[in-house]
């Protein structure tokens, strides 16, 4: 990155890597020139959600903190927006373009495209050669079908994590629910869980289908209920109210290590399937030891599009996640308010509140560092 790119200053937002409440503001590398074959990204919006503190919960084991470099012992969170090209050297990409993708929370970004195409590109940096394809593509919005610039908030909100509904949704009706007669989801009131359990509600009527639980905290229960697509909800202290004979699935998007040994525990052999999705309550992960059960499994959602880009082709991919990311936008901009946020101070404060778990379910927040 440039420390001076269009007359403004470059600036990252970087965290401890060991310490996610430690964070600050540094101005980027000194400015050079801007090499062949790259180009130049004004970051203009970014979407924070709990999903992006799960990629700092999982920084090192998953490999986040490898998409964009920072001093040692710091990390550059990834975050999903919309950016604009500022100076190219690269025949395919022009100045102005606009491309959405996975961006650092900075001001800009330097990016190296390779497999050009009218649909976009991916960046071709040496550093992310070892890393999924899928964060590496920057659809370019003038040419995308299903980018609409009015819904350009909820695009950076939802669809990152409801791709990731989607396909856990697909994972556990591709293995036939393990058997499960319920499918029980922690952080319910979270927008993946919220996304997960709206695509296993389409799937039939209650009763034709497995029965969908959401946990969550007793102050969001009237909420996470508004939602429609719970057949159950319950508070997290009240897992007992469960007859511990249910067979179960436990998708985990708390990555409470107490939780989980609860539900392992309360369940047995009647829990089915056990996978961890997120990390919203992130102080709590762990492992919890042996448990009695299904071996807890991380849900790894890139290995999912992968079967089923090979199953169904990826055209048919693409057009099964388009229809139930159209319903399910519908659905959702029913509840939810966008929040927006501009300059480093404002992007520091949300990032606090997130992390602190302290944002509200009914609404999602779209930053700037740009004042």
């Amino acid at each position: 990155m440039s420390g001076s790119a269009g007359g403004t200053k470059a600036l990252d937002f970087i965290v401890r890597r060991d310490d996610l409440h430690s964070c600050k503001l540094v101005a980027a590398p000194a400015a050079q020139e801007l090499p062949p074959g790259q180009v130049l990204m004004r970051i203009d919006k970014f979407a924070l959600t709990s999903n992006n503190v799960t990629y700092a919960a999982f920084g090192e084991a998953m490999s986040y903190w490898n998409f964009f470099p920072a001093p040692e012992g710091w990390g550059r969170i990834p975050v999903w927006g919309f950016g604009d090209v500022i100076a190219s050297r690269h025949e395919a990409v022009k100045p102005g373009e606009r491309f959405y993708g996975y961006f650092p929370m900075s001001t800009h970004v330097v990016l190296q495209p390779e497999r050009a195409s009218d649909a976009g590109f991916s960046d071709g940096a040496a550093h992310r050669k070892a890393l999924h394809q899928v964060y590496n593509q920057y659809l370019r919005t003038a040419t995308d079908p299903g980018y609409d610039a009015s819904r350009e908030d909820e695009q950076m909100l939802l669809k990152p994590l409801f791709v990731t509904s989607f396909l856990i949704d697909d994972f556990l009706a591709d293995n036939g629910f393990f058997g499960a007669r319920a499918v029980l989801l922690s952080s319910a009131s979270s927008k993946t869980a919220y996304g997960t359990a709206f695509q296993l509600a389409r799937r039939g009527k209650a009763g034709e289908r497995c029965e969908v639980i959401g946990l969550t905290s007793s102050g969001n229960i009237a909420f996470v209920e508004r939602l429609g697509c719970y057949d159950r909800v319950i508070a997290y202290d009240q897992i007992d109210s469960l007859p511990a004979e249910l067979a179960l699935v436990y998708v985990d998007m708390a990555g409470d290590a107490a939780l989980r040994a609860a539900l392992h525990h309360r369940f047995g052999d009647s829990m089915k399937y056990s996978c961890s999705v997120g990390g919203t309550h992130w102080d709590a992960l762990g492992s919890a030891g042996r448990l009695p059960g299904p071996r807890p499994t991380l849900f790894f959602a890139p290995a999912q599009i992968k079967k089923r880009a090979q199953d169904w082709g990826p055209a048919e991919l693409q057009r099964r996640l388009a229809e139930a990311w159209l319903a399910f936008l519908g659905a959702a901009g029913a509840w939810m308010q966008v929040i927006h946020g501009r300059g480093p101070a404002a992007v520091e404060r949300v990032y606090l509140e997130v992390l602190a778990g302290r944002a509200r379910p009914d609404e999602g927040q779209v930053l700037s560092l740009f004042d």
